[in-house]
């Protein structure tokens, strides 16, 4: 399956939830989408389709496709601690998500089309590979050619602020600076599921 490109708000009414951000539709039409969206709502969910529909969620949340979702979970299980929180630490150490995360783009799609078109850079050097593994104290900055684009501008305008990162507004430079907290991420998710989905 390629990466989805429909409507961003049909997917949220799937799940019931505003994943990509404030949605103005999903608010007057907060149930499933298609002819049985609200008979569907009330249907029971079982344990699996819990689990599976958990895992889903997060892989539009962070724009990832099966396999390098997958594969982002091995690499968690392999780590010490946790394996649910260190999936999610994997996820926003992502660069296209660091550059969503400082304010640099409104939405994490559009920050990884600004790294796939060479407008970021990391530690001073071009880098257009969005699933890069930012690390503490790497620095993600603007191209200088890039800085006046209006897509960046606007959103640097009404980005919100983080404890793990550090921006600059005027030189468009951010820092990470370390691995958030589980409970810093702001976004509603169930990484529990995901483990047991994943361990049968």
């Amino acid at each position: 399956m390629a990466r989805y490109t429909g409507p961003s708000t049909k997917i949220a009414r799937k799940f019931g939830e505003p994943i990509f951000g404030a949605d103005k539709y999903l608010d007057k039409r907060n149930f499933p989408p298609g002819q049985h969206g609200l008979a569907a709502k009330r249907k029971k969910s079982k344990e699996y389709g819990t689990q599976l529909k958990e895992k889903q969620k997060v892989k539009y949340m962070y724009g990832i496709l099966e396999r390098q979702f997958h594969n982002t979970y091995v690499k968690a299980s392999r780590m010490a601690g946790q394996k649910g929180e260190n999936l999610l630490f994997l996820l926003e150490s992502r660069l296209d998500n660091v550059v969503y995360r400082l304010g640099i783009a409104p939405t994490r799609a559009a920050a990884r089309q600004l790294v796939n078109h060479a407008h970021i850079t990391l530690n001073g050097a071009v880098c257009s590979i969005a699933s890069t593994m930012v690390k503490p104290g790497d620095v993600v900055a603007v191209r200088e050619r890039s800085k006046s684009l209006e897509v960046i501008t606007n959103a640097v305008a009404s980005a919100p602020k983080y404890s793990w990162l550090e921006f600059n507004a005027q030189t468009l430079t951010g820092k990470f600076l370390n691995v958030p907290a589980r409970a810093d991420i702001p976004e509603a998710i169930n990484e529990q599921l995901i483990v047991d989905l994943y361990s049968k």
